[in-house]
């Protein structure tokens, strides 16, 4: 009886590169990587050779130099002699504001949307429908402009907050809606950590509870799934999860001494507390609705692609409409929604850099606007600004990958 087996192996040679295919892939990688690599340098030297020509030079050093200009929302601390790279982190921090605020406001959006374009009333059907098509079909920036445009004309001005014919009010004494921006409550410590004032310190506190508080649900939720695995019987989640949450902050409050800065009209605008710019509120509205309809088509497309079956067998046992689409639907359409879900919130994040328009002082405004403008640095600034954009652009990618992998039917 013969055997097959495999051919006896020969010594390498250099033909094989090509010729043998457990070689040829890497080679023409391998090929394709040099290539790459010397037209990259060839681009270099050339962007170099011109520079010098013009007696030009890449550098980093006006990243030190005063910034001289002012910016209107702040989520640290800078003046105009601060320096460049100072109004750089700024801008910075505020497109991370603007982007994670818009995340999750068009996510609830777009799903509750999706849900009700599928809702059995047609009124409700159809209006979701209209939003959908109205909001989508119209460019982003329009929205902005029209958002910021009704804040700016219709809410009141500061001044008409003043005295007994004010025409306005603030609302139960603590917020204040102008056509500069919304003027809330803002939180502070009169206690820090060493006995003085509260610092930067109570609030990294503050999110160091809330991380813990996040993964401590997360362990009593999985706990109790395991539980209702093994026995058929779920323990009850919801005190637990609300003390979890709770306790921790209420206790740090107490102890360092929480109190709550209310905004007062003082000369021709308010003072104290927290002011939430009409440019951001704008920005932020705009993207929210506009990209929230485009996740509303991936949420109905994602609970179409689950089969019948599964809401006319769930219930057959009794469960009601609503818990079947949260327990049964939904979650099995989270493997069609989530990837074009990542490619709304990159849409988001660099979308946000028409912030320029409303004057939002996002990381496009100062470092490719302003900084730019003043030092002159045009190649510098834009190769930040790609950097930048790229950065939080494969993160947002990297963490959206991690959760859909978490989702995935996993085979026994």
């Amino acid at each position: 009886m013969s055997t097959i087996s495999d051919p006896p192996k020969g010594s390498f040679r250099l033909s094989m590169l090509l010729n043998d295919t457990r070689y040829r892939s890497m080679t023409l990688q391998v090929i394709a990587a040099i290539a790459l690599a010397l037209a990259l340098a060839y681009l270099y030297s050339n962007l170099a050779a011109n520079l010098r020509a013009f007696g030009l030079n890449i550098s980093f050093a006006f990243l030190g130099n005063a910034a001289g200009y002012d910016i209107n929302q702040t989520l640290i601390d800078y003046t105009s002699q601060s320096t460049n790279l100072r109004a750089a982190f700024v801008g910075i921090i505020n497109t991370l504001l603007v982007a994670f605020l818009a995340c999750v406001t068009a996510t609830v959006l777009g799903v509750i949307a999706g849900v009700l374009r599928l809702s059995n009333n047609w009124l409700v059907r159809k209006l979701m429908s209209f939003y959908v098509e109205i909001f989508r079909n119209i460019p982003v920036l329009i929205w902005i402009i029209i958002i910021f445009t009704i804040m700016t004309v219709t809410l009141p001005g500061p001044n008409e907050f003043r005295g007994d014919n004010a025409t306005s009010s603030m609302l139960f004494d603590l917020f204040a809606f102008t056509n500069r921006g919304v003027y809330i409550p803002g939180p502070y410590f009169t206690r820090g950590f060493g006995g003085g004032e509260g610092s930067a310190l109570n609030w990294l506190m503050v999110l160091a509870l809330l991380a813990g508080s996040f993964f401590g649900a997360r362990f009593v939720t999985a706990r109790a799934s395991r539980i209702q695995e093994a026995t058929g019987v779920r323990p009850g989640t919801l005190l637990p999860n609300l003390t979890i949450w709770f306790l921790p902050l209420i206790a740090f409050a107490l102890v360092f001494g929480l109190h709550w800065d209310i905004p007062e009209l003082k000369g021709f605008n308010f003072s104290g507390g927290i002011k939430i710019g009409a440019p951001l509120i704008a920005l932020w509205l705009a993207l929210s609705v506009y990209t929230g309809a485009f996740i509303a088509e991936n949420v109905r497309a994602g609970i179409q692609a689950v089969s019948k079956g599964q809401t006319e067998a769930a219930a057959a046992l009794g469960i009601r409409q609503g818990r079947i689409m949260s327990l049964v639907i939904l979650p099995q359409a989270l493997r069609v929604i989530i990837p074009p879900l990542i490619s709304q919130y990159l849409n988001i994040t660099k979308n946000s850099s028409l912030a320029i328009l409303v004057g939002y002082a996002d990381i496009t405004a100062t470092l490719g606007g302003i900084t730019l403008n003043q030092t002159g640095r045009a190649i510098e600034c834009v190769l930040l600004l790609m950097a930048f954009y790229l950065i939080i652009s494969l993160t947002i990618s990297a963490v959206m990958n991690v959760y859909n992998k978490s989702m995935k039917l996993k085979e026994r």
